[in-house]
């Protein structure tokens, strides 16, 4: 049954994922996401319900339209996935609970919000701020504390604002601000504090190779709403665990035992 539950819910979460694929679509190039029919994005042509079968389409239709043939980018079988994986995982995190529900609804904005700074290097207020509200919600029926909900929220934003104030927006954007809030209503202070440490050293790992291996400048401009996003997920899911971990030194101890190993392997 457990089983059974698990394959709905990751089909449920694919379905999800295709919604998403149509509000990141129409979000760039315009129109409500709410209506209209799905069209080909190059030949415009109405898509058949055989055309939106999430994941298994793109596999049918060997990634080309229909109708034009123009290959189907791999964003789509990718985000379906990722939203699957996302509900999945929540729902064997904490079964179907309410908090399995609200980590489900944060990971789709989340997740918007990953794909659309990826390409287009811009947080939407059209997207961050629906995400306010549902985070707000959300640990309100999770029943966090309210002096944490609001330190979390006015942290989160603050620590941004005076980011993008001394560097003039060099550094960050606006949507940086409105996302950190979101984290901050949906995790509370502390799990805040643990998503922004994952997402800097997930950005900083991820800018240092791009460097290293030429395909980007020092200068160059890295989408820091993905980490924060992708950070946000991870926490919501596994925050506590890892506060837990660093707080009794396993992070120093990790590090440590990595750094010796990697001087002497024989450690």
């Amino acid at each position: 049954m457990n089983i059974v539950i698990g394959v709905v819910v990751f089909v449920l979460g694919t379905a999800i994922g295709s919604f998403l694929n149509v509000v990141i679509y129409r979000l760039h190039a315009g129109g409500s996401p709410l209506r209209g029919r799905s069209r080909c994005p190059h030949c415009k042509h109405q898509l058949a319900a055989d055309d939106l079968i999430p994941v298994l389409s793109f596999v049918m239709l060997r990634r080309r339209c229909r109708y034009c043939h123009k290959p189907i980018s791999w964003q789509y079988p990718l985000v379906e996935l990722s939203m699957g994986l996302v509900a999945l995982t929540m729902m064997l995190r904490y079964g179907l609970s309410v908090e399995s529900w609200v980590g489900t609804v944060l990971g789709a904005f989340l997740l918007v919000i990953f794909v659309y700074d990826l390409r287009h290097q811009l947080i939407l207020d059209r997207v961050s701020i629906p995400a306010m509200v549902a985070a707000l919600l959300g640990s309100l029926l999770l029943k966090r504390p309210l002096t944490d909900i609001a330190i979390g929220g006015v942290a989160g934003a603050a620590f941004f604002f005076l980011q993008y104030v001394f560097s003039n927006g060099r550094w960050i954007g606006g949507g940086d601000i409105r996302l950190g809030a979101v984290l901050g209503l949906a995790l509370g202070w502390k799990l805040l504090a643990v998503s922004l440490v994952l997402a800097y050293f997930g950005g900083s790992t991820v800018a240092l190779f791009l460097i290293l291996t030429k395909r980007r400048s020092w200068s160059s401009q890295i989408p820091f709403g993905t980490f924060l996003s992708l950070a946000g997920i991870v926490t919501f899911l596994w925050g506590n665990e890892i506060l837990v971990w660093y707080l009794h030194g396993g992070f120093f101890d990790w590090f440590v035992g990595a750094f010796l190993r990697f001087y002497n392997p024989a450690v």
